[in-house]
């Protein structure tokens, strides 16, 4: 059994960093007399292990291109610096190559490990990159309580509950809480509520809750409601259901018909699930049925999540790779990369072998400190689930690539309805917010022929303290200066991809102005394309105005695509911006005038607040006063005193 040390150890490893030195006779020299690609490699070799573990490669700006692990760190390195057997793809990336970092790990499959991990928290560019691999929901049966709480729960697991899932989203995990509450009748309020109430909520109204909040059960029954909801959910068998149609009898024939309809809408509520739960799904206790297919250049994951006999739903991703990987490849690092924050089931059913499938299974199940099992299975009820899982891809592919063929045209339209000179691949929007000039700021938002791409997306807190409150012309000029300064220093060459083709403003003359002059401090008129755009006569929606330098205000005919997919671009960009305003605004409302003092820590603030009673307390306080309080030496009062008399 692997120790938590020795999993921290594989996480992270131990760089061996090689810095290229400033002058090196080497053929090919950048501006800097560094070697750059296959010489910056050959370099690196000089100092390069003969072990398993990861190497980075790394550009002029520090950034790192590729991630990849090996058995054998100088013999896999050695390959790139033979141009030869190089694809378009890896000699570019080779070219680009400044210098590389050295990660020995003890075995081959903490490499793995460690490559996952890597590549998930830098995102290098030439890498196969899971996207939106958000945390997965749980079902938590908090038992610590002296009445048990059931409730859905996302992110870090603590010590205060039983956790069951994952489940492949919030709609699945409602789903399944609505029918544990139906079946078994816990309640999912908060201590804070259940301790503060004094009848019944509406959940036990219909029947949802068995109140325990007001005595309305005795703890034996409660108890006993918690054993069955903790059995049903590990997918054991109690005689749950016989023993509730006989309860139901019991009180029938008691003439307690109240009780028997809720035992009935019970007994209902689980022969509901249990009807929509195959032959085939009750054989898989415990396992993930992952289905990869690859059309049109693009490639997508359907994932079927199944947990003590029940089917948990599913979700499609789609990697990012470059066009000319192999699905092998696409799936093996899918697989790496998915079960690097999750523990993986015990069984993962395939429709493909993925590149290194022993390494892999080994690689997981020592993250997971039990065995773990990959197959691709031939016949039966578990080929069957597999077929489904594949057949699910296949449409969720279709779809996606239907919508890029649609988002293309749509982009197409609008390069010409907006006069550009060439289809935009990137699109950034931008809008500020702020009420009366207060907790301004300015948001950014990035679309493309993929859709949104919320990783690029940017909010820009209104630093300047100059500029009048609410100036909107003012605020926009910050906001572009500093996104101007950060492209040329990120992205000087324009090689990375960072460049908008099309920049939208959320604004009219004043606001596209306003952009333009800072544009023009910076030399970039020429390579970007901005446009503003403004609501028209009564602030009517369809009936946009847009500005262009150069061109006249023009309109686009109501009910155009074109049209609604601006519309939907600047809501996105308002939306961004107004989340952040309130999140900004909500923070300068908790803040208190006590954490702007130098020196005063959290035990202090406290031995002032109950002194004084409030903040506010403490600012009117004299100096004799502030020096009777609790851990206030003189010199410590008298910053105070001076902190609100100052002036």
């Amino acid at each position: 059994m692997t120790d938590r040390k020795k999993m921290t150890d594989r996480k992270t490893g131990t760089p061996e960093t090689v810095s290229l030195p400033k002058e090196v006779a080497t053929p090919q020299k950048n501006a800097d007399h560094a070697p750059i690609g296959a010489d910056a490699i050959r370099h690196a070799l000089k100092t390069a292990p003969r072990a398993p573990g990861v190497y980075r490669m790394m550009n002029a700006q520090g950034d790192v291109l590729y991630v990849g692990k090996a058995k054998n760190i100088r013999s896999r390195v050695s390959n790139y610096t033979r141009p030869n057997g190089l694809g378009n793809r890896i000699g570019r990336m080779v070219s680009q190559t400044r210098s590389m970092e050295f990660v020995t790990t003890h075995t081959e499959a903490d490499a793995l490990l460690l490559e996952a991990n890597l590549i998930k928290r830098l995102k290098p560019s030439f890498n196969v990159l899971l996207r939106d691999d958000k945390s997965f929901p749980y079902i938590v049966l908090k038992n610590t309580h002296h009445w048990p709480q059931i409730a859905k729960h996302r992110g870090a697991r603590g010590k205060d509950g039983l956790y069951f899932g994952p489940f492949a989203s919030a709609s699945s995990v409602n789903r399944t809480l609505n029918t544990l509450q139906r079946i078994f009748l816990l309640r999912t309020c908060s201590d804070a509520v259940l301790e503060n109430r004094s009848r019944p909520c509406l959940l036990y109204q219909i029947k949802r809750c068995s109140a325990p909040c007001v005595g309305r059960i005795s703890k034996a029954d409660y108890d006993q409601l918690v054993a069955d909801a903790l059995a049903f959910l590990e997918g054991r068998d109690t005689g749950i259901q016989k023993r509730l149609a006989a309860d139901m009898m019991e009180a029938s024939d008691a003439l307690d018909f109240e009780t028997a309809a809720i035992l009935r809408d019970r007994l209902k509520a689980l022969a509901h699930v249990q009807s929509h739960q195959g032959t085939a799904t009750s054989r898989l206790d415990d396992a993930d049925v992952i289905a990869a297919v690859m059309k049109g250049g693009q490639v997508c994951i359907q994932v079927f999540f199944f947990r003590a006999g029940q089917n948990r739903g599913n979700r499609a991703f789609f990697p990012r790779h470059a066009k000319d990987d192999q699905l092998d490849d696409v799936l093996s690092a899918f697989l790496a990369q998915f079960y690097d924050n999750k523990p993986p089931p015990r069984q993962i059913l395939l429709n493909e072998t993925p590149a290194n499938m022993p390494l892999l299974a080994q690689a997981l199940s020592v993250a997971a400190e039990r065995t773990i099992s990959l197959h691709l299975p031939q016949r039966g009820a578990k080929r069957d689930l597999v077929i489904e899982a594949e057949r699910n891809a296949i449409l969720a592919l279709d779809r996606k690539l239907a919508d890029a063929a649609n988002e293309s045209q749509l982009l197409a339209e609008l390069a010409d309805i907006l006069h550009l000179d060439s289809v935009p691949n990137r699109i950034e929007v931008y809008d500020n917010s702020h009420i009366q000039g207060s907790h301004a700021l300015g948001a950014m938002i990035v679309s493309g022929a993929e859709g949104f791409d919320k990783s690029q997306y940017r909010r820009f807190n209104i630093k300047s303290t100059s500029l009048t409150p609410g100036d909107d012309f003012a605020m926009m000029r910050e906001v572009m200066t500093r996104r101007f300064s950060r492209l040329l220093k990120e992205d000087p060459d324009r090689s990375r991809g960072l460049w908008p083709d099309l920049m939208l403003i959320d604004g009219g003359k004043g606001q596209l102005s306003a952009v333009l002059e800072v544009a023009q401090d910076y030399g970039v008129t020429e390579d970007v394309d901005i446009v503003a755009i403004s609501k028209g006569p009564d602030r009517h929606a369809g009936r946009e105005q847009f500005h262009k330098a150069g061109h006249e205000a023009f309109m686009i005919r109501p009910g155009h695509p074109a049209l609604y997919y601006l519309q939907r671009l600047r809501d996105e960009a308002h939306r961004f911006a107004i989340g952040g305003h309130r999140a900004k605004r909500s923070k300068a409302i908790v803040k208190s005038p006590l954490d702007e003092l130098a020196g005063i820590g959290p035990k202090r603030k406290r031995a002032l607040l109950h002194h004084f009673g409030s903040a506010s307390g403490v600012a009117d306080a004299a100096l004799k006063d502030l020096e009777l309080v609790d851990g206030i030496s003189k010199a410590m009062a008298r910053q105070i005193y001076d902190h609100f008399h100052a002036g």
